[in-house]
């Protein structure tokens, strides 16, 4: 069971439209290359005319079940890649543009999608950003854990 938690929290979901499509590529490469397991939600190919919550959204669901540890969505903006991911109970996903908010999100609020733009951050940062994400732990004290309640209850009044 130890070992099936291990392998689930390598496991990194990905998924990007067209605007977050080389980005995801690029950094899909990499961080596989850094032992990751990368389960792609798509797109495949870039296409233009593709929409993202249909490539968000199974992989924010994957994310929330448990079936990968966290999620990487990318967008143009990662502005439509996090509104669709946050729909999706269980999901809690934020656009990070900062290395404080990278860590600080999953520890304090348990973030488990990072959101980025394609059209607005670069390589170097996004990648930077994605591992901070992926370092960092939920603190899991007392308070943190009651504002989780709170934001559970709000999504089941959707």
């Amino acid at each position: 069971m130890k070992d099936d938690l291990k392998i689930a929290s390598k496991k990194l979901g990905v998924a990007a439209d067209h605007g977050g499509f080389e980005l995801k590529e690029k950094m899909s490469a990499v961080l596989k290359a850094e032992g990751y397991i990368i389960v792609d939600f798509g797109a495949d190919k870039y296409n233009r005319e593709d929409d993202y919550p249909d490539y968000i959204a199974p992989m924010a669901r994957a994310v929330a079940r448990g079936e990968v540890g966290k999620g990487i969505a990318f967008c143009g903006s990662g502005v439509g890649a996090c509104i669709a991911a946050n729909k999706i109970t269980g999901a809690r996903a934020a656009i990070i543009t900062d290395p404080f908010s990278a860590h600080q999100g999953v520890e304090d609020d348990d973030m488990n999608i990072i959101c980025l733009g394609g059209n607005i951050i670069g390589f170097n940062l996004a990648l930077e950003l994605a591992r901070i994400f992926l370092n960092a732990g939920f603190k899991g004290t007392e308070r943190f854990v009651r504002r989780l309640e709170k934001v559970a209850i709000l999504e089941k009044e959707r």
